[in-house]
């Protein structure tokens, strides 16, 4: 019994080693792993703050030009009137002369009195007087138009090159890499369970085929595929992947993706200089990080309207204060839904709301002239959003008419009643329709399909070609816990 003991003590022993080796192993991969990402964090910033100074050092090179451009165009007007006046002093030195000249020959060949010359030379030097007044005045004027123009080209095209930005096209697909083809298998599940959870949780196409260590992304909607690609890269580096853990990781990859938001707002209102902004106006602008307008990304087009608004303002001697503000915001009405007002009022309306300037709301209201625009800034707010949208490569309309239809099948999805979400899916060939089972029950769904097919091909039969299919999703969960 002794050394039987014994031997049952030296096992316990040896599992506690073992296990503690084993944690030990565990809590070492931790640490590599944590130093690993924060060694990235640090070469990312790294970057970051090298393409900021390599930025910053374009501009001031840019800023020098210009200056140096702008000084050569005084000197050469400074030389041109001074030429002028040299030819004014030799004009009224010739007239003179030629005063003295008539009025000597006048009183020897008319023998005119003194009073009668006087006149008759009064008169005719009023006469070519008058003339050479209406000549200069006519000069003078086109002299003024020419420059009003030169410096009106001058102070836009400085605007431009002030706030020059790399234009983007959005696509909508996102690829996310694997480190081994072994881990699509994976992904699919068995029976293809996972990949149906991870399609219905974030209503997006996941496409395997045979694409070497990658696996694509589709949706129109960018912010469902970034929460989608999100979450399956944490998914593909954790390595465990079933319907249970797919769930929780989407949720944390929905909370990440609206911190990121929040702080694109941030970073917007920090990089257009606007302060004092409404905290709601921040979210607000933070939503358009993922979403477009005629392929151009909203929040980078908000914030270059904005740099041009205050440049254009700075150099006519508006309020560059007011031209900012309605510039960064003026396209917030495209990411608030609760309203079918033009975007550009709706925009107008949410400024007014959260405290803005009156001017600065008008400003941004006006720039689609729903309204019409009474002030400079709403003026500039036009012309900022004019030159934005239209460097080459800036829009792009198949894209945003694609999106739009896509928009209005999940709208006719989500009418019904009992529809608790609706995904256009498969470049918009398959709509699915997530239903409260409380609410909705097999038969009903049944007759929802139905319904819902119908109704697309009332209303938007000559938008989309071939068949969409009406996917009805009925799903019933019973959660308990054992204690």
């Amino acid at each position: 019994m002794l050394q039987q003991g014994i031997a049952e003590l030296q096992k316990s022993r040896e599992d506690i080693e073992r296990e503690l080796e084993t944690r030990r192993k565990e809590i070492l991969v931790a640490a590599k792993e944590d130093a690993f990402r924060v060694r990235a964090e640090m070469e990312q910033e790294d970057r970051e703050k090298r393409a900021e100074l390599g930025r910053a050092e374009r501009r001031l090179a840019q800023k020098e030009e210009n200056l140096e451009r702008r000084l050569d165009a005084l000197n050469f007007e400074e030389n041109a009137l001074k030429q002028r006046g040299v030819e004014a002093d030799r004009l009224r030195e010739e007239l003179t002369n030629l005063l003295v000249r008539q009025r000597t020959e006048l009183e020897r060949v008319a023998l005119l009195s003194a009073e009668e010359a006087r006149a008759q030379v009064l008169k005719s030097v009023e006469d070519e007087s008058r003339m050479e007044a209406a000549r200069l005045t006519r000069d003078i004027e086109e002299d003024a138009k020419r420059e009003g123009e030169r410096r009106a080209r001058n102070i836009i095209s400085l605007a431009i090159q002030r706030c020059s930005v790399e234009q983007t096209m959005q696509t909508t697909v996102s690829v996310v890499p694997l480190p081994s083809d072994d881990l699509k298998g994976r992904i699919i599940g068995r029976e293809g369970r996972n990949i149906r959870a991870f399609e219905t949780l974030t209503g997006v196409d996941v496409v395997i085929d045979d694409t070497p260590e990658a696996v694509v992304i589709s949706s129109f909607d960018p912010v469902r595929r970034e929460i989608a690609r999100v979450a399956l890269t944490a998914l593909v580096e954790d390595g465990r992947i079933h319907p249970g853990r797919i769930e929780e990781t989407v949720e944390k990859a929905q909370a990440e993706i609206e911190d990121r938001m929040r702080e694109a707002g941030e970073r917007a209102v920090l990089e257009s200089g606007v302060t004092g902004l409404h905290s709601e106006l921040i979210r607000l602008l933070g939503r358009m990080r993922y979403r477009t307008s005629y392929g151009q990304n909203i929040l980078t087009h908000s914030i270059e309207v904005s740099q041009l608004c205050a440049s254009i303002a700075a150099e006519l001697g508006a309020n560059v204060e007011i031209a900012r503000r309605a510039g960064l915001l003026h396209d917030l009405g495209k990411v608030y839904y609760e309203s079918d007002e033009p975007h550009a009022l709706v925009s107008r309306d949410l400024m007014l709301r959260y405290g803005e300037h009156e001017e600065a709301a008008h400003a941004a209201g006006a720039h689609h002239h729903e309204i019409e625009p009474e002030t400079i800034e709403a003026m500039l707010v036009i012309i900022a959003d004019t030159i934005s949208a239209s460097r080459p490569g800036a829009r792009r309309e198949m894209l945003e008419n694609y999106i739009r239809r896509l928009h209005k099948l999940e709208t006719i999805g989500d009418a019904f009643p009992g529809v608790e979400k609706t995904y256009a899916v498969q470049a918009g060939r398959e709509i699915r329709l997530l239903v409260r089972p409380g609410e909705v029950d097999d038969l009903a769904a049944i007759q929802l399909a139905r319904a819902a097919a119908k109704k697309i091909e009332e209303e938007m039969a000559s938008e989309f070609p071939g068949h969409i299919k009406v996917t009805v999703i009925r799903e019933t969960r019973a959660v308990d816990y054992a204690k």
